[in-house]
């Protein structure tokens, strides 16, 4: 059986030493680490990346949202592409080297980035979520049948806090993507340890 994967995602709103000091003590207990940090330029992405090494975070770990030339020029492991984002197709293709996922919203976006050659997909938000307010959740059942037709990973955002880890793994998910729950936490080590026990 797969390992499930805990995938943590930089909210945005937090500066360089904070993200870098809270990817630092939390890497040993997560999967992948996403910098989503849309609103700086390239330059910007690939001085954040330069000082994430220097801090012995281990770039195979991190995952860039948005370019794949940026996220291979870092050395990163991974690009997270948005369903509106760069053809996958084309990426694997130029960057072989890299893992590729995919935001997905619904079973036909997810079929379709499947065929393209994504290996694995963020499909959401599946609870309710500070970050979509107001938003309907997707839900279980969604998630549900999204997992039942795809045979890549599905890794389930939205609304994820440790207790309902359980939920959206027996609906067939992959594993979890989080953001404030450790990014945002106290603590974010020991809510990294938390998240990564409820995947076991």
């Amino acid at each position: 059986m797969m390992k499930k994967e805990l995938h943590v995602i930089s909210t945005g709103q937090q500066g360089k030493a904070d993200v870098i000091k809270i990817a630092r003590s939390i890497h040993t207990y997560v999967d992948w680490i996403h910098l989503r940090e849309n609103h700086r330029s390239p330059e910007e992405i690939l001085h954040f990346i330069q000082g994430m090494k220097e801090a012995d975070i281990p770039l195979s770990k991190v995952v860039l949202n948005g370019s794949s030339s940026v996220a291979l020029a870092g050395g990163v492991g991974g690009v997270q592409l948005s369903h509106r984002g760069e053809d996958v197709l084309k990426v694997k293709k130029h960057y072989p080297m890299l893992r590729v996922g995919c935001s997905v919203h619904s079973l036909s976006e997810a079929l379709e980035k499947e065929k393209r050659g994504a290996d694995f997909l963020l499909f959401g938000h599946v609870f309710e979520s500070n970050s979509k307010p107001g938003l309907r959740p997707r839900g279980l059942h969604a998630l549900q049948e999204i997992t039942a037709y795809v045979s890549i990973p599905v890794i389930a955002i939205g609304g994820m806090i440790p207790s309902n880890v359980q939920e959206v793994l027996t609906a067939g998910a992959s594993g979890v993507a989080v953001l404030s729950g450790i990014f945002g936490a106290n603590d974010p080590e020991r809510a990294a340890f938390n998240y990564q026990r409820n995947l076991r």
